[in-house]
Order: C-alpha cells, then structure tokens, then sequence
C-alpha cells in the first residue's frame, strides 16, 4: 500500500482510539478493513485487499463482529495461499478516516466506524458477489467438508 502521509497518520490516530476500546467486540478489526480497502493500490498485495473485503462483508452483510472477523481471518490464512485479485473502483466512499476521527469519541465515533464500512462496502459493489463466493468456498464449504469427514455415523 502506498499511503500519503497524512492518511496514514490519521489511522495510527484512530487505531490508539479502537484498539483501547473497552468492547470486547473488537472494533479495531473494522477499522482496520475499512481504511484497507478504501487505500488499497496497486502496490497493495491481494491478500490484504481480499482480507479487508472479506472482512466488511462479514461485518456489514453477516453482521460478525470484529472478533469474528479476526477468527475467520485466522481459519482462511490457515489454509489458503493464493488470494484472487479485485478490481480497485475510483470511487472509494464518501466517508473517511478523516470523518471518523471528527466525530466525538464514543457512540458517535462507533457509528461513524460503522458507516464509513458500510461506504466502503458499497463502493466495491462490483465485487460482492466474487467476496461472497470466495466465503462461502473457502470458509463456509471447506469447513462443512472437514467436519464431514471427521463425522462418521456407523
């Protein structure tokens, strides 16, 4: 990822707010997401833009927490090497880093975490389906696979 500067530093400042966050449901995760997929480049390797998409799918149309996000994140790693390539969409979302860190610390910056996924999300419309597909193949269907073979009726 080749960020500018000020982005960058306005997430380390962000981060020092979500990852002393006393909820247990780790909002740092979706913070994390959020800021991968809407300054992912072409330098961005695609593990970390197929994670950060995985992650607000999960987040926004699965409503998983960002500790759930977490604990797939580990299960994919586990056994996948290769991750596919996603389109990068011009238009990133209308709202930023810069717009979750202006709103006061708290609920507000919480729900303003939770918007800008969702506005990132949306802003990589085109690859919902291929997001969706890459879970369910990987995640969903790999582990109903090994519980299958671990599981023996007779």
């Amino acid at each position: 990822m080749n960020l500018e500067k000020p982005e960058q530093e306005m997430f380390y400042k962000l981060s020092c707010y979500t990852q002393t966050h006393p909820d247990p449901s780790f909002i740092h995760q979706h913070a994390v997401d959020a800021f991968g997929a809407q300054y992912a480049d072409e330098n961005t390797k695609p593990i970390g833009l197929a994670f950060a998409l995985i992650g607000l799918y999960l987040h926004i149309e699965k409503n998983f927490s960002g500790r759930e996000v977490q604990i797939a994140h580990v299960k994919l790693a586990k056994h996948r090497k290769e991750w596919p390539k996603f389109d990068l969409p011009t238009f990133r979302g209308n709202i930023t880093v810069y717009d979750v860190l202006d709103a006061p610390r708290g609920p507000e910056r919480d729900e303003m975490i939770h918007k800008w996924c969702i506005s990132v999300w949306d802003a990589y419309s085109d690859s919902h389906k291929k997001v969706a597909d890459l879970v369910q193949n990987e995640l969903y269907d790999r582990q109903k696979k090994r519980k299958n073979l671990r599981y023996n009726p007779e």
